[in-house]
């Protein structure tokens, strides 16, 4: 820490609050390392690091691994209210993420872990004001490495965090825990939701669930012979700079940074509404999408722009079947067991499609579509949970909003 941010006892504030340094409220001690082999399904309940950043704020239901009971001995041993820090991470902002441990049931923490033990705090309360922005601010000032980013019980004995009294720590748990719920219970059915569009698609794309009135046998189908490639330029007086796009197989097409556009996107190629494009070396990460934008945009000139044949290939059915392992085992191996460096559109058209007549397809995309959106709903709606939590972690943990009693919690 800055000079500045140094205290050196507790600071009174209004209110009964207290900003205190973790290395004054208790002590800290070192995660164990917990080797793979000591791993077992019929074990402890064991919580490894990794582990820490699905967690909203209670370490109970997040227990996935599980120790062996001889190797257990040698692991650290979980008391309900420990703290549970994770001290790597992938970034910055990342490391030094909190969790309370609830218990009861005996528990054991890995390694890349520090455990904050006897603080005489509300454990929800306090692993919530650990993961505020404030803290995390403090935290990353400490992050050590490149790759993986570390921080130790020593750097985190220097944070500081706001404490008010203990019955208004635990009201404002009991607030922030009703959104825990809320969060847990959507991302409960996020998963269920995406194992069921999985499902659904290599049931549908592969014929194994046909619709009512559809029972025409499917034709094998070279890509080629439904697609064809696009390379029309845009051109001295073309498209300007905010069209140009890029492809991420996360985000599919989206707007690329300003910095990474080259002076002159003369060359750069055109993508109509529901074409697809792809980096020819970043398609077998999955770097390929369709444009569902309702206006043509622009790509690299060196990425691969196709577009479906309006009388044999439905684009959404084509943008269904690409999300399939089916089509990642073809990227990957080129259908011959090489791995490809670079697949162009030549080395793409050569796959073989399970295409039935265009009508089903578009019956088949019509369902798949369904779920699909019916997924990104629940992910807009976590999306917006998350938001709000945010906002009202930001009033209740910096003393702006106070509870001071079960009428003002009700």
């Amino acid at each position: 820490m800055h000079d500045d941010d140094v205290n050196d006892g507790n600071d009174q504030l209004a209110d009964n609050t207290m900003l205190v340094r973790l290395g004054q409220i208790g002590r800290f001690l070192k995660g164990k390392g917990i080797s793979r082999s000591d791993l077992s399904e019929d074990g402890y309940p064991c919580l490894r690091y990794g582990e820490i950043y699905s967690t909203y704020g209670n370490t109970t239901a997040c227990l996935k691994s599980r120790v062996l009971h001889e190797a257990a001995s040698a692991a650290q041993v979980l008391r309900t209210g420990d703290i549970v820090f994770a001290a790597s991470g992938e970034t910055l902002h990342e490391i030094g993420k909190a969790v309370a441990y609830t218990g009861p049931e005996p528990a054991y923490v890995g390694g890349d872990t520090v455990v904050l033990r006897e603080h005489g705090q509300d454990p929800i309360f306090l692993a919530h004001a650990l993961n505020s922005e404030h803290a995390c601010r403090q935290k990353a000032r400490f992050g050590k490495g490149h790759s993986v980013v570390h921080i130790h019980a020593p750097d985190l004995s220097d944070v500081e965090v706001l404490l008010p009294s203990l019955p208004e720590q635990r009201m404002i748990a009991a607030i922030l825990k009703t959104w825990d719920e809320a969060l847990e219970k959507l991302a409960t059915l996020r998963a269920a939701k995406d194992k069921r569009l999985g499902a659904l698609r290599y049931a549908m794309l592969f014929g194994v669930l046909r619709l009512d009135d559809q029972r025409r046998n499917w034709v094998p189908t070279r890509l080629a012979a439904v697609t064809h490639e696009l390379i029309t330029r845009n051109g001295a007086k073309g498209l300007g700079r905010d069209y140009v796009m890029g492809v991420t197989k996360a985000q599919g097409v989206i707007p690329m940074r300003e910095q990474t556009i080259a002076g002159d996107i003369s060359r750069y190629k055109r993508l109509p509404p529901r074409a697809f494009a792809y980096n020819p070396m970043r398609i077998n990460v999955g770097s390929i999408a369709m444009n569902e934008r309702d206006e043509e945009v622009l790509v690299s000139p060196d990425y691969v722009v196709f577009a479906c044949n309006a009388d044999g290939l439905d684009p959404d059915y084509l943008d269904h079947l690409r999300k399939t392992s089916w089509w990642a085992h073809y990227i990957n191996s080129g259908g011959s067991g090489s791995v490809r460096q670079r697949t162009y559109y030549d080395d793409l058209a050569a796959l073989k499609l399970p295409l039935p007549e265009l009508d089903e397809q578009k019956a088949i995309a019509a369902v798949l579509n369904t779920a699909r959106d019916d997924l990104a709903a629940t992910e807009r709606e976590i999306e917006a949970v998350t938001l709000q939590k945010r906002g009202l972690m930001q009033k209740l943990l910096t003393g702006e909003w106070r509870v001071n009693s079960e009428k003002e919690l009700a």
